[in-house]
Order: C-alpha cells, then structure tokens, then sequence
C-alpha cells in the first residue's frame, strides 16, 4: 500500500510542516502524517507570527527556503517592526496573520510539493529494528516504513486539558489526545517530563466596545518576512489595546481555590516569560493592572484573541473578570481560555543534529523538545527534516553555529543546556545578536542553503548577490561624498545633532546617532540620485553595516575564536572515565551527552573551563 519513504513527519504542526518541506526540498520522498488534514499549520494559540527575536528565526526559516515567511506575508492583516527605537540587533518583525487562511496557505503550498504525501491517522508507535527507528506503527494497525522518522507531536502527546476544575483529554480544544508513543519511548529508556501551557478566551468581536480601547494600527511601510517578492496587505487590520483592574483581579482571585494551577492538578511547569493571568495577579500583587492586546482572528471573522489573558480558571470566573475589563462590558464568549499538559523529552538526549543519542535514525522537532512558540517549533522541524534526509544519504549533519544564526543558538542551548520550563527564544539569548540581525538572514543562510542543495533556491541566491553588489557600491559612493555646513546643518540641528563647521565626509556623519541615509539624501541632491533606484532593504542593511562597522568587527572577532573551539573535533567513543583530571560531573556529562566539538562540550551545564583545557591537553592541543 505504502512505498518506503525517506522521511516520515509525525504532526503537521508549524515544526511538522517545516520539517516536511526541508526534507522534501533536499529530494526525500516523504510522509506527513497527521491526525487531522483539516488541522495542518493551525495556529493553536495566538494568530501570529515573530515578534522580538522570533522575527528574526522567521526571516531565517525563509532565507533557507523554508515557507513560514512566505505564508505569514500571503496572509497577514496587520505588520510591525518591533523595537525601532533601538538598535538594529533588537528590530524585529512581527505580523498578525489570519487564522484560516494561514493554515489554508500552507496546506496549499505542501499539497503543491512533488516529494510530499500525506496519510491522516493517528501515529501510535514507532517501528524499532536492531536498535534503529525504520517506520511507524498507526492506530488501524498499519505499519509504515521509512529510512527516518521526525517526531514533531507538539501538545498531543497525553495532553490533558485544564479549565478550573474539570479535566479531559486532548492536545488542543475540540482534538484528541496522541498515545502510545510517550510510553514505548520511555520503555526504549528514554527520560520524558510534563510540560503546561495555555490560551486565552476567544470573544466575540461584535459585542466589544471598540472607542473604549487604545487602537494600535499596523506599520505604513509594510516589509514583510521573506526575501521573496511576496504580496503585502493593501489595507490594514488594527488591533487594540486595554487593561485589568484592580476589580479584575478580585473577582479572578475569587476563583483561585478552584484553579488547578494553585490546588496542584497541573504538575507540569508553564512558560515563565507568557505567565497565565492567575499568575501574574498572584506574581505581581503590588500591580494595579496588566496589559491585554486584544487581535482579531481573521478579516472575515468577528472572534478576538485577548493575548495577555491566558487562563486556566473556571469558565464562569474567566466570564465575570472579563466583563470588568473596560470595552468589554458587554462581552460574549466563543469558548474560555484552558491550560494543556502534555509529554515532553529533556533536549539533552537529542545530538546537536537534533537525532536521538539511543535510537538512531529518529530525530524530535518542536515542543516534544520543551520549547514554546511556532518560530522556535518551525526553525527546529527545518533542522530536522534537512538532518533527517542527510543521515539517510550517510552524509554529515548540517550545524548552525551560534554565530551563524538564532536558530543555531536555539538548538545549541537545547542539547547542551536543556531545559526545565517552555524554552523561549530572546535576542539576550545570542551572544553575537549585532552578527544576527533580522536584515541580514538572507546574507548569512542563504548561501548555505545553496550548499546543501534546496530546491529552487537560486531565485534566492540572485537576490543575495544583488543585494551584496548594491551595498558594495553604496558603500563606495558614501566614502566618495562629502557634505558642506549649509547643505548639513539644518538637517542636523533638526534631529539634535552637533553642527559641523568645515565639509566633512558623509561616513563619518552617517555614523552619529539619529542621522539616516534618506535624511541625508534630502539635502544631498548627488546621494539622493544614488539611492533613487536602490531597494529600501539593501539602503538599510548597507546603512546598519557601516553605523555599526565596528561593533560588527569586534563581534567577528569574538565568533572567530570561539569557532576555533568548534572545529576540534572529539573522537567518537572517547572514554571520558578514563580522564581522571576531569571533574566528576563533568565525565558524567560528557559520557550522557557525547559532544561532537570542544566548543560544544564548553557549552555543557557543568563541564567547566579547567575541564575543557584538560580535554584539549588530552587531544594534543
């Protein structure tokens, strides 16, 4: 019935899909196999994609030819670039997309790919033999063979839904539970946990009173994710912004006793940077109110998402807190906020290719690793299926450095550090964070994927090198220019910068805080001509790499020497026991974890620097 795929992806989640699409792009055959055909790419939790430091994975995602960006601008209704007033490491795009057509764009653009079938059924287990993963196992007692298998379950794993004192089975509302797989894999010696997370109530637009609240309106300069020329929105959907109060959170405190978060039901740790309502009322008592983003779904549709109110409470407490918000007097609700618990497996046991260390051939992308949000489960499933359809061709596994992108940082803290609560990606989390700008993905991860051989790639690759070629040459015609006091000063003095007093080079101008080439440009008739026919993207790169051309350097210089670390190479099997200088923790470590690089093995919660000199004197280094 079935032929033997390369590569087969259990979940059809954001990591599933990526995952899907990675391998496929590669040339493997493969399987998406999903509960539920009509649930592929859902946006389980809020309608939206990037935001600080997720922004940047999604732009990485693209750049390897990866379709989250692609489908984000196809379908998004409102765009922002987050953290303008800061330095350019810290931009960040974010887009609210529309629920549905999101997850229609992307079944869409899988069902369009050559190399992908599909079987909806649930997975149940997973076919071992001598030791390797060679298929799976389905609940109509189907056995489906493959060369490897990526696990992206997501919440479904013996998820079990939370609201206040009632509790059933299943991985999202209105979808059963998976089971089976948690229990064979921890029978194969595998170490699993309980993670939790949570959504908000959906609330029915119409019944909003929308002049009470502060409106937020998207970007006018709409950029988008990909690199791609995708299409933009013509016009906008706005969201709002309103606020709890103290009467709020006195009648959610009335419902405390009967939260399962505080009588003990829910044993799993929740996402300590996306806290529940209940947990930041009892966290931050001395608050008087929190925040609440209030998004529209969709534009054909009147169901809200309150981000800022994810609850596990009792439904009728979650309806009476609501009805105290100020706009929401007279509120109507689709379906209460619930929290989920659900199987995880500790990163720690995943090679940095994200493989599984004990069974060969079996690969984890998503939140079946303990992390949370759709770019870290998206940037993980591409790692994934580009791994997966290398080990079946006996090639070396692809690794992103942490100097190479977010995501190289998001699975290095993964295997190496692991995680106890729902991992989150931040821009404080990448050491090199001037290096991975969210301008630059293209620069940086293109060329690789042009390396490894993704499909239809070379559109990309063209736009990479135009965009290299007009920076260069926008370079060379700033340190040509120079700018006279007349031309300068009133521009200068406009924006609270120092006069100059003698012409002057526009580099060294351009260089001071607040002043912009297009500022410049309108007082400079020759460099306005020069940037007539430029891309606004390839004006903003060039103009980020020479304001911060000396932060850049010293940040290259840093991943230069710590890269060195990543190219000594530690011998497969090394008997770290037999290395007594070691610490004890540190041979404990080393021997669970098995780090294919020094610097890997740097990286390691418990293996020190004096450990690491004793490993490199072992090596003859």
């Amino acid at each position: 019935m079935f032929p033997k795929y390369d590569v087969i992806v259990v979940g059809a989640g954001h990591a599933g899909c990526e995952a899907a699409v990675a391998a496929a792009n590669l040339g493997s055959s493969v399987l998406l196999a999903t509960m539920n055909m009509n649930t592929i790419a859902q946006m389980s939790c809020n309608p939206a994609m990037g935001g600080v430091a997720k922004g940047q994975i999604v732009r990485e995602i693209d750049a390897m030819g990866g379709y989250s960006g692609i489908v984000t601008d196809h379908t998004m209704i409102q765009f922002r670039m987050l953290n303008k007033s800061k330095g350019p490491a810290m931009w960040s795009p974010r887009a609210q997309s529309d629920r549905m057509e999101f997850a229609g764009k992307w079944r869409q653009m899988l069902e369009a790919h050559p190399n992908i079938d599909f079987w909806q059924e649930m997975v149940t287990g997973l076919m071992i033999k001598d030791g390797r993963c060679v298929g799976v196992h389905t609940g109509i007692g189907l056995e489906i063979e493959s060369k490897t298998v990526v696990l992206t379950n997501g919440t479904f794993l013996n998820g079990l839904i939370h609201i206040g004192d009632k509790n059933f089975g299943g991985g999202r509302a209105g979808e059963r539970a998976a089971t089976g797989i948690t229990e064979q894999l921890v029978g194969l010696g595998f170490e699993a946990g309980r993670m939790k997370t949570g959504t908000p109530p959906r609330i029915d637009g119409r019944s909003l009173n929308w002049e009470a609240m502060e409106l937020q309106p998207g970007d006018e300069d709409v950029t988008g994710f990909s690199y791609l020329d995708t299409p933009k929105p013509e016009t906008q959907v706005p969201c709002h912004i309103t606020y709890t109060n103290p009467e709020v959170h006195d009648t959610l405190k009335e419902g405390f006793h009967r939260s399962p978060m505080f009588n003990g039901r829910i044993q799993g740790l929740g996402p300590r940077y996306c806290p529940s309502i209940e947990d930041k009322i009892n966290r931050f008592a001395e608050r008087e109110r929190h925040q609440l983003f209030v998004e529209p779904e969709g534009r054909n549709t009147c169901e809200i998402y309150v981000n800022g109110f994810s609850s596990s409470l009792p439904e009728d407490v979650q309806y009476k807190a609501l009805k105290k918000v100020v706009g929401f007097e007279n509120m109507k609700m689709f379906r209460p906020g619930y929290a989920i618990e659900y199987d995880f497996f500790p990163p720690t046991q995943l090679s940095i290719s994200l493989e599984t260390r004990l069974v060969p051939n079996l690969f984890f992308a998503g939140q079946i690793n303990g992390t949370t949000g759709y770019e870290e489960a998206g940037s993980q499933g591409m790692i994934a299926g580009i791994n997966a359809h290398l080990k079946h061709r006996e090639e070396e596994p692809f690794v992103l450095k942490r100097s190479d992108a977010y995501i190289g940082v998001l699975v290095d803290d993964l295997v190496n550090k692991g995680t106890k609560e729902p991992y989150r990606m931040f821009t404080s989390r990448a050491e090199y964070r001037i290096l991975l700008r969210q301008d630059n993905a293209d620069l940086r991860l293109t060329p690789l994927a042009e390396q490894l051989g993704v499909m239809n790639i070379e559109e990309r690759v063209v736009r990479v090198n135009a965009k290299q070629e007009a920076m260069r040459t926008l370079t060379k015609a700033l340190d040509k220019l120079s700018v006279t006091e007349s031309q300068a000063n009133g521009y200068l003095e406009s924006v609270g910068s120092t006069p100059i007093n003698q012409q002057v080079k526009i580099m060294s101008l351009l260089r001071r805080p607040n002043i912009s080439i297009h500022g410049l440009a309108n007082v400079i008739p020759s460099l306005k001509e020069e940037i007539s026919t430029m891309e606004a993207s390839h004006i903003e790169s060039a103009e980020v790499a020479i304001k911060y051309e000396g932060y850049i350097q010293k940040e290259q210089e840093m991943a230069n020497k710590m890269n060195r670390l990543e190219s000594v190479k530690i011998k497969e099997g090394t008997d770290y026991h037999r290395l007594e200088s070691l610490s004890a923790e540190a041979r404990e470590k080393l021997t669970s974890q098995r780090p294919r690089t020094i610097g890997q093995a740097s990286r390691i919660s418990g293996v020190s620097p004096s450990d690491i000199s004793v490993l490199l004197v072992h090596m003859g280094r």
